[in-house]
């Protein structure tokens, strides 16, 4: 066996141990299923997910959720952009919106989802491990499919992690921004990471092309180009720190996430932008990097910002994601 092959086969081994840990990591933290929205004005056709159909849908169902990809779905005038929503790093639509995809559902919007920069490696599962401007390619045809099935002329993008962070690719380097209305990123790596200390010390120790070298052999440049140090992250503000004008961006964040570090760092700058801190508005919310995909003030938050609604709102302080990552 060539080395090439030992460092695939160990790295597809490692994706796989990382992908159960995490599965394991999450049913400790889970209290209690995510319950729907029981509010007395509306009754919800579909039930929200929490943790445990979050779990089986990682594994039993990567490519569905309940509430997304129904092409025939048509919008109103209430909600005349179609929303298209991607997960995080190692993660899969299936998992990731198992509660905001019916919750926008539930609310009249036309849902969408996509399974990006999956690679052998991926094991039909894991997504965001390719390179992130093949990524952005990958987003920009299915916008255009969506359009073109709802009629739309422009799209809301809902992205978790890295899901923030490929639209940002998309929408400053490949003239995405005048097909989309609201973007809103849930912890967002547009301006990478240094994983809390570990890349920086990477760097001073010369050992970043290395990593970047072994990150391409086992098949996840997308995960290397998400650091603070990357060519992809210089590129991609090479030209000015500010984001494209004509969509409205929110971003929410957590102090306590450990994934996408300084968290500070996933603020964005531009017009009509609005930064969100989640401790800010809820003291005691501690969801972490993970958490926020079943957190619910970041739920609401969403809602608000899809709808055009106030830059002030300030969400109920219930529900509060898992304390994880």
């Amino acid at each position: 066996m060539s080395v090439t092959e030992q460092h695939t086969r160990t790295f597809r081994t490692a994706l796989t141990v990382a992908a159960a840990c995490a599965a394991t990591a999450l049913t400790l933290s889970a209290a209690s299923p995510a319950q729907a929205d029981s509010r007395a004005d509306e009754t919800p056709k579909l039930r929200e997910g929490g943790v445990p159909e979050a779990l089986w849908n990682y594994v039993n169902s990567p490519g569905a959720v309940s509430g997304a990809n129904d092409w025939s779905c048509r919008p109103t005038a209430e909600h005349p952009e179609p929303v298209v929503m991607l997960p995080g790093t190692f993660f899969n639509l299936g998992a990731n919106f198992v509660k905001a995809a019916p919750r926008l559902k539930n609310a009249g919007y036309c849902v969408y989802a996509l399974n990006y920069g999956q690679t052998p490696a991926s094991l039909g599962r894991v997504g965001g491990l390719g390179p992130n401007r093949e990524s952005a390619a990958q987003l920009d045809a299915f916008v255009d499919k969506v359009l073109a099935s709802t009629g739309a002329s422009k799209v809301d993008i809902v992205g978790h992690s890295l899901g923030g962070n490929v639209p940002m690719w998309w929408m400053k380097k490949m003239d995405g921004a005048k097909k989309v209305d609201n973007y809103v990123g849930w912890a967002p790596s547009s301006h990478g990471t240094d994983l809390n200390g570990i890349v920086g010390l990477g760097t001073k120790l010369n050992l970043m092309g290395f990593v970047t070298h072994l990150s391409n052999v086992a098949g996840f440049p997308g995960v290397i180009e998400q650091t603070n140090t990357s060519d992809y992250t210089r590129e991609l503000w090479a030209d000015g720190d500010t984001v494209p004008s004509g969509p409205r961006y929110t971003v929410v964040m957590t102090k306590y996430d450990t994934v996408v570090t300084p968290y500070a760092t996933q603020a964005l700058k531009g017009d009509k932008v609005d930064n969100v801190l989640l401790q800010d508005v809820c003291p005691n919310d501690r969801a972490g990097h993970m958490g926020l995909f079943n957190d619910d003030p970041t739920l609401q938050i969403t809602m608000n910002a899809l709808a055009d609604g106030p830059t002030d709102f300030k969400p109920e302080c219930r529900d509060f994601g898992l304390q994880l990552l």
